[in-house]
């Protein structure tokens, strides 16, 4: 997510392009990463589905569906990196296009990935809120750590909504609410990792 928005150039579409070109192989990278990364968003819900569904199946299932919808934006907003490269890659059915144009165009669907992730944003949010309330009533992971996610759930909702009425702002109010998301997401990854669950007789729960 971050390795293309390093890439532009803020109103120079040919600097823009010809950073992507430099950095063609970390920009690769970074679509490939980025795809990998939503397939394992997928499995990474049904196993706290599998985790928490005792504790309310209506919200474990609610918590599934809401990744399910994210994960296909998320991987159609990352067309959008593929088409801003092949824009700068200069083969030869492209020729017929002045650079400069192909320049703007390759700018403009790096623009498209910008906006594409306030809006897959919103249920990156959406997600955090029933696994939040699950988390509070599972009585086996810290309530806080519930608490924080339903906090993060709000903040991704209002990083999105400025972002898309008030572009302008974007950069300021992700870097501000970035802190309240990023704590009671690494809260919850720091915790399952070096505490876990017990089940009842003391032994560590599987959730794969």
């Amino acid at each position: 997510m971050y390795a293309p928005m390093g890439i532009m150039v803020s109103g120079d579409a040919a600097a823009t392009a010809q950073k992507l070109i430099e950095s063609e192989w970390i920009y690769r990278l970074s679509i490939v990463s980025n795809l990998v990364g939503q397939v394992c968003f997928i499995f990474l819900v049904f196993a706290l589905n599998r985790l928490l569904e005792d504790v309310n199946p209506k919200q474990a299932k609610l918590m599934v569906t809401l990744v399910i919808i994210a994960v296909p934006i998320a991987f159609i907003n990352t067309l959008n990196l593929v088409a801003a490269q092949l824009f700068v890659s200069r083969v030869d059915f492209l020729n017929v296009f002045e650079v400069d144009k192909l320049n703007a165009l390759s700018m403009v669907f790096l623009k498209l990935y910008e906006h594409g992730i306030l809006i897959v944003q919103i249920f990156w949010g959406l997600w955090l809120l029933p696994f939040g309330f699950l988390i509070i009533k599972s009585q086996f992971i810290p309530r806080v750590i519930g608490i924080l996610l339903i906090v993060g759930c709000f903040a991704y909702l209002l990083a999105s909504f400025i972002g898309l009425l008030w572009p302008a702002y974007n950069q300021i109010a992700s870097s501000i609410l970035m802190l309240p998301i990023s704590i009671g997401e690494f809260s919850i990854v720091f915790w399952l990792l070096i505490t876990g669950v017990k089940t009842t007789n003391g032994e560590l729960a599987s959730t794969v």
